[in-house]
């Protein structure tokens, strides 16, 4: 077995994410009181009640994403479970580099509650459009988009799987795509609620404050390889991880890319470290023929590792 951790992106989050963990593990708590002890807003509070519904505003997603994924790694490593590669997506990518030791829990969530609020801030005043568009080769959609490129910026922000990909940018220019692509052959294109145009050249201003932020820490050597959103496959020799973390937050996620290149590299099992199953449904979309686990719950962890280690109950 060729096991590959994978982290789900924003999106993915939900009000009660993390309590079950949180009141069985006592190693799970720890890992979470720590993060939490870096952050300026109640942790438990935003993940476990949202009672304001902050838990879906980008500056405290990202971080809550984060201690999560921390949690839930930190549970696997104590129970023998060690994956031979991992990806994420988009803010998921940063809970892989934490999971291959490159950055340590301090730094990791002190950056992603950084790139929140830069992302934030980048989107403000920005009447933006994200579109998903379904049937469509990359190729044809990006035709739509340079030829709606008169109205605004609009880009492809995300290649997920197979007829399955997402063009975002200022809200006049991703209609007249989204309208392109249906013209061009698009079984549907459905507008999606977002709060800004995220993996698209408009959040060059999250990318420099990123560069900026990355001058002054510290980056380890990955204790197993880490696939690149921006690169949908794994850094080459001249590449830093600096420099890819500034190219994926304003650029497009190739997902599809990324599991194609796992297969290839000889990735046989994934475990999706959620919440929420998208990242499960991509892969079996994707790479058909691979062997897919999730977690989420508390209650899963026992089969989970049980499975991976080819044991019984």
């Amino acid at each position: 077995m060729k096991l590959a951790f994978l982290y789900a992106g924003q999106g993915s989050q939900c009000a009660g994410m993390g309590e079950d963990f949180y009141n069985t593990f006592p190693d799970f708590r720890g890992i979470w009181d720590q993060a939490a002890s870096y952050l300026d807003f109640d942790l438990n509070q935003v993940c476990f009640q949202d009672p304001d519904g902050a838990l879906h505003q980008t500056r405290y997603t990202q971080p809550c994403l984060l201690a999560f994924a921390a949690g839930v790694t930190h549970l696997l490593y104590q129970n023998g479970i060690r994956p031979q590669a991992a990806a994420g997506l988009s803010i998921g990518e940063y809970s892989a580099l934490y999971a291959a030791g490159v950055l340590d829990l301090e730094t990791v969530i002190k950056t992603v509650a950084l790139r929140g609020r830069a992302m934030e801030q980048a989107a403000q005043n920005l009447e933006c459009g994200m579109t998903a568009v379904l049937g469509l080769e990359r190729e044809q959609l990006q035709q739509a988009c340079d030829t709606a490129s008169d109205a605004g910026v609009v880009e492809i922000c995300n290649d997920n799987c197979p007829g399955q990909l997402v063009i975002s940018g200022e809200k006049a220019a991703a209609d007249r795509a989204g309208a392109l692509a249906k013209e061009l052959g698009a079984k549907r294109c459905m507008p999606l609620n977002v709060s800004g145009p995220f993996h698209t050249s408009l959040m060059a201003p999250a990318g420099d404050a990123l560069a900026l932020h990355f001058a002054a820490i510290s980056f380890g050597e990955p204790a197993f390889p880490v696939y690149f959103n921006c690169k949908g496959g794994l850094m080459d020799s001249d590449d830093t991880i600096p420099q890819l973390l500034v190219r994926q937050v304003q650029s497009g996620v190739r997902w599809r890319e990324t599991l194609y290149q796992m297969e290839a590299d000889g990735i046989d099992t994934l475990l999706e470290i959620g919440p929420g199953k998208t990242l499960s449904g991509l892969a079996k979309k994707t790479i058909p023929g691979i062997t897919v686990y999730q977690i989420d719950k508390a209650d899963q962890l026992p089969s989970i590792v049980a499975a991976l280690k080819g044991e019984s109950l």
